[in-house]
């Protein structure tokens, strides 16, 4: 049963769910199937993937196929996707079509660009800026067309927004997706998104590739065994108690309906503790790009 509760409405007035289902590293046809049709049985509403991924194509065959199933229509389903670095500039707009077409969908709901730096430029050429700055017009051009319903960005820092913001073609970004979990939360990026009306999602919320490390915080096991919850479901209410979206990923069907299953509440003092664990980044730092 879908939580109606847990939906935000973004700056832009479409609504989105806050807990939505990762694929990122998910490439098998047959396992997409069976992680997407789980995923729908147990009420997710939202899936999030990337050109990056790879696997757009198994994800658009298996919701045409499986939305009926569950008496659910394109509508019913929040789509993510994400422009790759290798398309910065004047084929953000082809990536878009294509992404579009190997999701076998008419629209995204939202259309993210994937990372502030281009791949053909050194992280430290200024060229970076220029060229994000043209997929920005480019993905206004695509909102303005109904390509996608709303645009965004995932990984930008404070430094990458502000000059976003300074000349954003009359569209500002709803969403920066970014790593954001107790090892890993950046106050004054929470506090700028929130006064600029950009809804912060998180990615790796169990840690990235070296999850263990959080996963298995003796703070965070501590905090599972007093609630009665478990270690992922504490990390993703830790990011939801501060308005911060997840989408986490598993290939299990228990830990698919666990995940979605947060209807409680961490006290204070807790989430306290979780938010002064040592800081820990696991992903790349965009930082880095100019």
């Amino acid at each position: 049963m879908v939580n109606t509760r847990r939906i935000y409405e973004l700056s832009s007035g479409h609504k989105m769910p806050m807990i939505g289902l990762g694929t990122y590293l998910l490439t098998d046809k047959r396992s997409i199937w069976k992680i997407i049709d789980e995923a729908l049985s147990a009420g997710y509403r939202l899936i999030d993937t990337a050109a990056m991924y790879g696997n757009e194509e198994e994800i658009g065959y298996a919701l045409k196929k499986l939305l009926p199933k569950h008496h659910l229509t394109r509508q019913d389903i929040f789509l993510i996707s994400k422009l790759p670095p290798t398309n910065h500039g004047d084929d953000a707009l082809e990536s878009l079509n294509e992404t579009i077409r190997l999701l076998q969908c008419e629209y995204l709901d939202l259309y993210l660009i994937h990372w502030p730096g281009s791949s053909d430029c050194d992280p430290k050429d200024p060229n970076n800026a220029i060229l994000r700055d043209k997929s920005w017009s480019k993905l206004v051009e695509a909102k303005q067309t109904g390509l996608t319903r709303d645009i965004g960005v995932s990984n930008y820092s404070i430094r990458h927004l502000e000059g976003l913001l300074e000349n954003s073609y009359g569209e500002k970004p709803v969403v920066n997706q970014i790593e954001w979990h107790p090892h890993c939360h950046q106050d004054n990026m929470k506090k700028f998104c929130d006064e600029n009306g950009i809804l912060i999602q998180s990615y790796f919320s169990f840690g990235g590739s070296e999850k263990k490390l959080l996963l298995s915080d003796p703070t965070v096991l501590n905090i599972s065994e007093k609630i009665g919850k478990s270690a992922p479901q504490i990390l993703l209410q830790w990011s939801l108690q501060q308005n911060v979206a997840v989408i986490p990923k598993s290939s299990s069907r228990q830990h698919l309906h666990v995940n979605i299953d947060l209807d409680f509440v961490i006290p204070k003092n807790y989430m306290e503790k979780l938010s002064n664990l040592p800081q820990i980044r696991y992903g790349s730092d965009p930082n880095v790009v100019a």
